[in-house]
């Protein structure tokens, strides 16, 4: 069986142990160690902006290494008098987790202390050489605040580099040396941006709620509504690279059907001029606005010359935070639409946060009224990004990657008592969209990734099955549950053992993944698939994401049950929309090698189980990977669960 990994027993050691042992663990690799590297390591911390009082999170990421990092030690040093450090989270792959206050010790260890200003954090692989870190692997997460007295200016997180104790990384083949670029944390006043009460009025167009990849809608008439106070505009600073931009932008405030509105305009060929080719984020901060809706504002020239730098653009608000890459706003797309002659600069793209509005909530607590034991955790916020020129109207509503937008709680709401973010559909119900909760000092946050734009809701939906509670699945099951991704079979029964059909593994990995309309309206045509039957849409959904194909004779076989390597292949295929890598042809070999039964793994399904081998989606059992057998409801969700999280997704 596929059967969840099992945490490894915790062995107690000392952080000096530790640091000990990183400095020595070139001697889990005899064969190689003590040669030497030609070229350094590569290690970046992020350079980031924050507010203060507020908290942000700083990646440090492994950029470049000529070998496979197996074990590093470092001490962040930083100012007491303007930072503190909240939280330290592992991303590197399969790493456990320890702080001081635990029981015992994990593979990655750290310790926090805000009086003199300083974070030890140590990493070691103890699975010799299985659980290597590459090239382009986020190492960890900082969560820093801004001290709500700190003069705004900037900060910068250090490491004293010459120092072994304190900065030192061993790769596969050598003790490596290592550089570090980045740290740089810019804090801003409190009220930077935003002691205005809103903005310019603009449309509110409807939002689609469907999974998506890539597509803008058709235009549509531009309706302005007049604004009930006269609007209020100010300059207002901006942030590219995480660098101060003064007066670069302005911003507008008006009150339109008593809803409060503050629009962003940024200067445009002044952050051109300013950021050649190297930028890589424009943040606009807008607080101060309470439950006003935020609105920034670039033109298309903008825009295109930010989506050749890979580049994003940061909306920042007292209610949540939308980070967007430029190449997701489609600009060539919406400038064809607009004719194709039209300057760039005279296309307006606008990026919203916003809450919903009064009918969309009652909506959403009708829906969750529906719904068996489920409350809607704080008022739903729309984000909205739509392009206007000479009267007419895009909306941008899909796209061609996940896209991250941050809800923020209000001080004294429990971010633990949220089970998921979800979208309202047009019919009434909601569905799951990837969500993870964010603890923070004075308020946590809701991050949600989504392929579309939407209204989204936070809600508690624990669940639990009572045939489920001494099951292996448990965790697993439960958790789905709670986020509407898997359902029972009766009251209170999930029939954990129970195999699953085609149908029933497509929809539980839709519902995860946060897919819930085809990406195009091209027709999939299985001769047995019927039209009104409930996996319908499930099914066109995922042929139109290419997770499915169906067999030679035109078939679907929806409710046929599944094997392992037919799901794991489905699987695979979503692991490339979610981001994840898969096995090439030399690594599909000796991942499958492992296994006694890697000989009667078919040709079709050898790189797709061997990529999930890779991400540790499964492992098999007893030494075998049985891709033949069937697959059951609790190692689809285990399964489902792993792929979300690996991803980040959840």
């Amino acid at each position: 069986m596929f059967q969840p990994k099992k945490k490894r027993p915790r062995i107690r050691r000392t952080m000096s142990g530790l640091i000990a042992l990183t400095l020595l663990s070139s001697l889990v690799f005899p064969s190689v160690a003590g040669a030497e590297s030609t070229e350094p390591s590569e290690v970046q911390f992020a350079n980031v902006t924050v507010q203060a009082g507020q908290t942000v999170h700083v990646p440090v990421t492994l950029k470049q290494s000529y070998s496979q990092v197996s074990a590093y030690n470092m001490q962040i040093d930083y100012d007491t008098s303007a930072l503190e450090v909240v939280r330290i989270t592992p991303k590197s792959v399969n790493t456990i987790s320890t702080s001081p206050e635990e029981t015992g010790v994990g593979d990655f260890q750290y310790v926090i202390n805000n009086e003199e200003g300083w974070v030890r954090i140590i990493w070691v692989d103890f699975n010799a050489g299985e659980r290597l870190v590459l090239d382009e692997q986020q190492l960890f997460d900082i969560e820093v605040k801004a001290k709500s007295n700190a003069t705004p200016g900037t900060k910068q997180l250090t490491v004293e580099q010459s120092d072994s104790e304190h900065w030192h990384f061993t790769n596969v083949e050598h003790n490596s040396a290592a550089q570090l670029s980045g740290g740089t944390i810019t804090i801003t006043a409190a009220n930077s941006g935003g002691d205005n009460s809103g903005s310019t009025p603009t449309p509110n167009p409807g939002n689609s709620s469907g999974g998506g990849g890539g597509s803008v809608s058709p235009t549509s008439p531009v309706v302005t509504p007049v604004p009930s106070t006269p609007a209020v505009t100010k300059g207002v600073d901006i942030y590219v690279n995480g660098q101060k931009q003064e007066q670069s932008a302005r911003a507008t405030t008006s009150t339109v059907n008593n809803q409060v509105t503050t629009t962003v305009h940024v200067d445009n060929d002044k952050v051109i001029n300013q950021i050649g080719s190297g930028l890589r984020t424009l943040l606009l901060p807008i607080t101060g606005t309470g439950k006003g809706a935020v609105v920034g504002e670039l033109n298309g020239k903008l825009v295109k010359t930010m989506e050749g730098s890979n580049a994003e653009v940061v909306i920042q608000t007292d209610s949540g935070t939308y980070t967007l890459p430029a190449n997701q706003i489609q600009v060539d797309q919406i400038h064809n639409q607009f004719g194709g002659t039209t300057p760039l600069e005279d296309i307006t793209i606008q990026i919203a946060i916003a809450p919903s509005a009064t009918s969309k909530q009652t909506a959403i607590q009708a829906a969750a009224d529906k719904l068996e034991n489920t409350t809607v955790i704080a008022a739903p916020i729309d984000f909205e990004v739509k392009a206007i020129w000479n009267g007419q109207q895009v909306n941008v509503d899909r796209f061609n990657s996940y896209v991250e937008r941050t809800i923020t709680l209000p001080e004294g709401v429990d971010g633990s008592k949220i089970t998921t973010g979800v979208v309202l559909q047009p019919d009434g119900s909601l569905l799951h969209v990837p969500t993870k909760v964010i603890k923070g000092n004075l308020q946590d946050s809701a991050i949600i990734n989504s392929l579309t734009n939407s209204t989204y809701a936070l809600i508690y939906h624990p669940a639990t099955f009572s045939d489920v509670s001494s099951h292996w699945s448990r965790d697993d099951v439960q958790d789905l549950a709670s986020r509407l991704i898997v359902q029972g079979t009766a009251e209170n029964v999930f029939a954990p053992d129970r195999s699953i059909t085609r149908a029933e593994f497509t929809a539980v990995l839709l519902r995860g993944l946060g897919l819930h309309s085809p990406r195009s309206t091209e027709a999939a045509s299985f001769t047995d698939v019927k039209t009104g039957s409930w996996y319908e849409d499930e099914v066109q959904t995922a042929v139109s994401y290419g997770l499915i194909s169906g067999y030679a004779d035109d078939s679907f076989r929806p409710n046929s049950e599944i094997s392992r390597a037919e799901a794991l292949t489905i699987v695979s295929r979503a692991m490339k929309l979610v981001g994840l890598a898969q096995a090439d042809a030399s690594e599909t070999t000796s991942l499958l090698s492992t296994y006694s039964d890697s000989a009667t793994v078919q040709a079709w399904a050898a790189e797709p189980v061997a990529s999930a081998i890779k991400q540790e989606l499964v492992q098999g059992a007893d030494g075998k990977l049985m891709t033949d057998a069937d697959i059951s409801r609790a190692q689809s969700a285990a399964i489902v669960k792993r792929l979300l999280a690996k991803a980040g997704l959840i």
